[in-house]
């Protein structure tokens, strides 16, 4: 996921939060388009999001 938003960042200019703001705004369309799949969609994007010890701040 680190890529996404390193990719974001430096294709389209935006900031870390804007950057997670619209992975997920991507991952909620999917998972109304296709609600069919819309486990298997969290479970990647969960997969490959941040984890809760990358987080320094408790």
């Amino acid at each position: 996921m680190q890529e996404l938003i390193d990719r974001l960042k430096a294709q389209a200019g935006l900031t870390d939060e804007q950057a997670v703001k619209a992975i997920t705004i991507v991952k909620d369309f999917a998972k109304e388009k296709f609600p069919l799949f819309s486990g298997a969609i969290e479970k990647v994007f969960t997969k490959y999001g941040p984890k809760d010890e990358d987080d320094f701040m408790p």
